[in-house]
C-alpha cells in the first residue's frame, strides 16, 4: 500500500532533478562567500597596522569594500577593490582627512600608517561575489599609548594630627595615555585601600581629561586623617596602564614626606658638637634659642661648664607630659705638656735615664711615647736603659682625649748619646784566583759613628773626606783608592776613627802579592828599542850634516878609476880631512887592500 503523500513525492521528483542539473551546470552557485577578518586588532600609538579581509573559496569576480563606522553610526566608504581575473583594481574614496592617508595593498588589506588614538574605530569589510552572495565582517582597532612619567604634588603645609577629619595629602597626575590609566596610593610601600566616597578616615577623588591629541590624562587626589606615626611615613602614587595582548605597565612617582604638627610627648636634651660624640661643664640665666630649639655656644671656654636646662611650652600637650630637661655640660680642655728634661738630653754610652711627661686636662688625658713614629709605651714615664748609639733620635710624648678626638698635644726632646766611635769597614774580598798582583787597584771603605761626630783618617794619603751615609742616621764614611804593592802586603793600610771620647782603628791586609814579571820584561824591551832608535837618528843626522848625501859609499883609495869613468880630482886640503874623519886617520886606508875599494862610513 502506498503512503498518502506518495503522489506528491512523485510530482516533486522531477523538480529536484532539474535543480540538481542546474547546480551542476553552475558550480559557483554552490559556494557561498565567506570572509576571514580578525575581530580585534591592537597596536601601539605611532606603529603601522594592517587590517586583513580575505574571501574564502575561489571567485573569479568580486567587489571588496572597506567602510568606517563613525560615532554617529554612519558608514562612509574608505576604499574599494574589484577582482578582474587575477588582478585587484584598487580605488581610494574617502580618506577622512587622515595623515598619512588610508591605503589598500595588492591583497585588498587596509593599511593605517602611524596609528593614532583617533583611529580607534570599527572597520567593516564587505565582499560582493554575484551569485555567491555578499559577506560582511567587522574588525575593531584599539590603539594603546604609554602615559608620561607620573607626577605627584604633595601638600607642603603643616598638617595637624589634631584634626578629626581627612586632610588633603597630595595630588597625582598621569598624562597622555590610552586607555586612561588607573592611579593607586602607597604609604611605606603598602597600598592604601581608600574608597572614592568621602570618609572621615580617608578617600580619594579622580578626574579624567581627554587632551586635544585624543590621549587621556588622569588626576587623583588623596585625603587622609593623619596620626603621629605618619611623621616619618613615606608616601607615593603609581599609574597602572594597559598594553597590547593583555599586558600591563606601572609608573611610580617619587616618594615624599609630610610636615606634621602634634603635641609634645617628651623632651630630649643633648649636646651635639663636632668635637665630641658625647656631652659631659650654678648660676641660672635665660639663653636665646632658635625656632628649631637649638642653643648655639660659639668659642666655648672651660668657664662655660655647668648645668643647662630646656623647657618646652606646648598648651596642647597632655598634663602628664614632662616638658623640661636639664643636662650637665663639661667643656673639654688640654693644657700644654711639660717634660722633666729639656729639649736636648745628652747621655753617655751604656747609661740609663727616666723622662717624665705631665699634663692637665678634662677628661683625664691619655699619654703615649713614640720615637720616629714607633710606639714605645703608654703612660707618663719613659725609661731608657743600656743606651746605645741606636738610641739617638727624637722622642715624642703625645696627650689625647679619647672622647674628644680633635683635641691633642705633643712635646718632644732629642737624645744625644756621647761615646767613643763605633767603626765598621767593608772587608776586602779576595781575588778570584786567591792572590793579589802588584798594580791591582782596590777601593777601601771605612764607616763610623759617635758623638761628637768622629773624624776618619788613613795611613796613606788620598782618602776622601768623611760624609754622612744616606738613610743611616749618625754614620759617616770615607773611601781610599790605591794600587796594590808588595809593601802593602807587608804593612797593610789602616783606617782610624776618633773623637774626644776615644778612637778605633782597623788595618786592611792583602795577603800575598805576586810581582808582575811578564810586564817588567816588556818594559825593559821597550826601553832598549827606544834607545836604539834614538842612536840611529843621531847617526843619520851627523852624516847629512857632513856630506849632504848617503853616509856610506864605496871609494877607490889608489890607482886609476874604472875604465870609462873620468878621473876625480880633489883639492889638497880636502883629502886629508876626509880620510881622517871617515877612515879613522891616514893609516886606516890600507885596510881595504891595495888598489881596492872600501866601505866609507
Amino acid at each position: 500500500m502506498e503512503p498518502p503523500d506518495a503522489p506528491a513525492q512523485a510530482r516533486g521528483a522531477p523538480r529536484l532533478l532539474l535543480l540538481a542539473v542546474l547546480l551542476a551546470a553552475h558550480p559557483d552557485a554552490q559556494a557561498e562567500v565567506r570572509l576571514s577578518v580578525p575581530p580585534l586588532v591592537e597596536v601601539m600609538r605611532g606603529k603601522s597596522v594592517i587590517l586583513d579581509c580575505t574571501p574564502t573559496g575561489t571567485h573569479d569576480h568580486y567587489m571588496l569594500e572597506w567602510f568606517l563606522t563613525d560615532r554617529s553610526g554612519a558608514r562612509p566608504r574608505l576604499a574599494s577593490a574589484e577582482m578582474q581575473g587575477s588582478e585587484l583594481q584598487v580605488t581610494m574614496h574617502d580618506t577622512r582627512g587622515r595623515s598619512p592617508p588610508y591605503q589598500l595593498d595588492s591583497q585588498g588589506r587596509l593599511v593605517l600608517a602611524e596609528a593614532q588614538v583617533g583611529d580607534e574605530r570599527d572597520y567593516v569589510c564587505v565582499v560582493r561575489a554575484g551569485a555567491a552572495g555578499t559577506a560582511e565582517a567587522t574588525a575593531r582597532l584599539n590603539v594603546f599609548a604609554k602615559p608620561e612619567a607620573t607626577e605627584v604634588s604633595p601638600n607642603k603645609g603643616t598638617l595637624s594630627v589634631m584634626e578629626d577629619s581627612a586632610q588633603e595629602i597630595a595630588t597625582c597626575n598621569s598624562r597622555n595615555g590610552n586607555p586612561a590609566p588607573k592611579i593607586t596610593w602607597y604609604r611605606n610601600g603598602q597600598r592604601l585601600e581608600v574608597p572614592v566616597e568621602m570618609n572621615p578616615e580617608g578617600y580619594m577623588t579622580s578626574r579624567t581629561v581627554r587632551e586635544a591629541s585624543g590621549l587621556l590624562s588622569l588626576t587623583s587626589t588623596l585625603y587622609l586623617r593623619l596620626r603621629k606615626d605618619d611623621r616619618d611615613a613615606s608616601f607615593h602614587c603609581a599609574a597602572h596602564y594597559s598594553l597590547p595582548e593583555g599586558r600591563h605597565g606601572r609608573l611610580d612617582s617619587p616618594t615624599f614626606h609630610l610636615t606634621l604638627h602634634y603635641p609634645t610627648e617628651h623632651v630630649q636634651f643633648w649636646v651635639g658638637s663636632p668635637s665630641t660624640p658625647a656631652g659631659w661643664d650654678e648660676q641660672e640665666e635665660v639663653l636665646n634659642v632658635n625656632l628649631e630649639g637649638n642653643l648655639t655656644l660659639e668659642g666655648v671656654t672651660r668657664g662655660q661648664s655647668g648645668t643647662y636646662g630646656c623647657r618646652v611650652e606646648d598648651y596642647d600637650a597632655a598634663d602628664d607630659v614632662q616638658l623640661s630637661k636639664t643636662l650637665e655640660l663639661r667643656v673639654a680642655y688640654l693644657d700644654p705638656l711639660e717634660l722633666s728634661e729639656g729639649k736636648v738630653l745628652s747621655l753617655p754610652l751604656n747609661s740609663s735615664a727616666v723622662v717624665n711627661c705631665s699634663v692637665h686636662g678634662l677628661p683625664t688625658p691619655a699619654l703615649r711615647w713614640t720615637k720616629d713614629s714607633t710606639p714605645l709605651g703608654d703612660g707618663p714615664m719613659l725609661s731608657l736603659s743600656s743606651i746605645t748609639f741606636d738610641s739617638n733620635g727624637t722622642y715624642v710624648c703625645e696627650a689625647s682625649l679619647p672622647t674628644v678626638p680633635v683635641l691633642s698635644r705633643t712635646q718632644n726632646f732629642t737624645l744625644l748619646v756621647q761615646g767613643s766611635p763605633e767603626l765598621k769597614t767593608a772587608e776586602i774580598e779576595p781575588k778570584a784566583d786567591g792572590s793579589w798582583r802588584e798594580g791591582d787597584e782596590v777601593t777601601l771603605i771605612c764607616s763610623a759613628r759617635g758623638h761628637p761626630d768622629p773624624k776618619l783618617s788613613w795611613s796613606q794619603l788620598g782618602g776622601s773626606p768623611a760624609e754622612p751615609i744616606p738613610g743611616r742616621q749618625g754614620w759617616v764614611s770615607s773611601s781610599l783608592t790605591l794600587k796594590v804593592t808588595s809593601a802593602l802586603s807587608r804593612d797593610g793600610i789602616s783606617c782610624e776613627a776618633s773623637n774626644p771620647h776615644g778612637n778605633k782603628r782597623h788595618v786592611f791586609h792583602f795577603g800575598t802579592v805576586s810581582p808582575q814579571t811578564s810586564q817588567a820584561g816588556v818594559a825593559v824591551m821597550a826601553v832598549a828599542v827606544s834607545v836604539g832608535l834614538l842612536l840611529l837618528v843621531v847617526a843619520v843626522f851627523y852624516c847629512v850634516r857632513r856630506k849632504g848625501g848617503p853616509c856610506c859609499r864605496q871609494r877607490r883609495e889608489k890607482g886609476a878609476p874604472p875604465p870609462g869613468e873620468p878621473g876625480l880630482s880633489h883639492s889638497g886640503s880636502e883629502q886629508p880631512e876626509q880620510t881622517g874623519l871617515l877612515m879613522g886617520g891616514a893609516s886606516g886606508g890600507a885596510r881595504g887592500g891595495s888598489g881596492g875599494f872600501g866601505d866609507e862610513c
